[in-house]
């Protein structure tokens, strides 16, 4: 019963949220006389905190620009983290923008939506992220593809990593900077979430949105810590699998020292 309350009462004033924000968020990305970052980070950190979430960051986002962040993902929580603790725009895959609430919101974000099963699309959205990149936008690419069960990393897709390429053969610029990023559920309810229970956060396959955040709302207090690890440069010469490699080992032994060594709960 009291998980129920809690879950309509968190719905709801996530609803109350997206409407007092809706109006001037739309002017301002419609418009363009403003990204409407600080509306945006307003949302995610209360959305945040209405879903149980606490957010704990290592490390910082990499003042080099332009930059693309390559990270692990687990699930659908990951936007909401990594929106609350950073001025960032998201990589995602196009059925994002049905999505109701955190799909208006992803349009807000400015978000470039990928089709990830036509290939022969692939070009055309690298060269959008590229644009974006070039702009100044800070670009989160869940550079697996699709999301794991959050204790180990699947290998990385280098595919979308060609962006950084095509950016660079604009002439615009001679370097840009890929950071790994890696997300960790650590604990439910203040105690140490360990394999089994990591599924609760987890997202994966056709599972639907809504009966997964009923759980997340449901189960309550996840601890989920943000790991920011060095850029890596890339420049014309780079070759993108060979970083997509490195970033990848990057995010992997953040994330398996995140797991093994949970922060302390202050």
């Amino acid at each position: 019963m009291i998980g129920t309350l809690r879950t309509v009462f968190a719905l709801a004033c996530v609803a109350l949220l997206t409407l007092a924000m809706a109006l001037p968020q739309w002017l301002c990305v419609t418009t363009g006389l403003c990204r409407g970052r600080r509306l945006l980070r307003l949302w995610h950190r209360t959305t945040a905190r209405l879903l149980g979430l606490r957010i704990r960051v290592f490390g910082n986002l990499a003042h080099g620009r332009p930059l693309l962040i390559a990270s692990n993902h687990v699930s659908w929580i990951d936007i909401v983290v990594l929106a609350a603790v950073a001025d960032v725009c998201f990589i995602a895959k196009s059925e994002m923008a049905r999505w109701p609430v955190f799909g208006w919101f992803s349009r807000m974000q400015r978000s470039v939506y990928v089709e990830r099963d036509r290939r022969g699309k692939s070009g055309r959205q690298a060269s959008e992220i590229a644009a974006r990149l070039a702009e100044g936008d800070v670009m989160v690419l869940f550079a697996e593809g699709t999301t794991g069960d959050g204790n180990q990393i699947l290998p990385f897709k280098t595919t979308l990593f060609g962006a950084a390429s095509m950016m660079l053969s604009a002439g615009n610029h001679e370097e840009m900077w890929i950071q790994p990023v890696a997300l960790a559920y650590t604990r439910l309810q203040g105690l140490p979430m360990g394999r089994q229970h990591r599924g609760i956060a987890a997202w994966v396959g056709d599972e639907d949105l809504v009966p997964h955040l009923a759980t997340v709302l449901r189960e309550g207090a996840l601890d989920v810590e943000v790991h920011f690890g060095e850029a890596v440069p890339f420049t014309a010469k780079s070759s993108r699998k060979d970083v997509a490699r490195q970033v990848e080992g990057r995010v992997r032994e953040m994330l398996h020292a995140a797991l093994a060594d949970p922060a302390p709960r202050k």
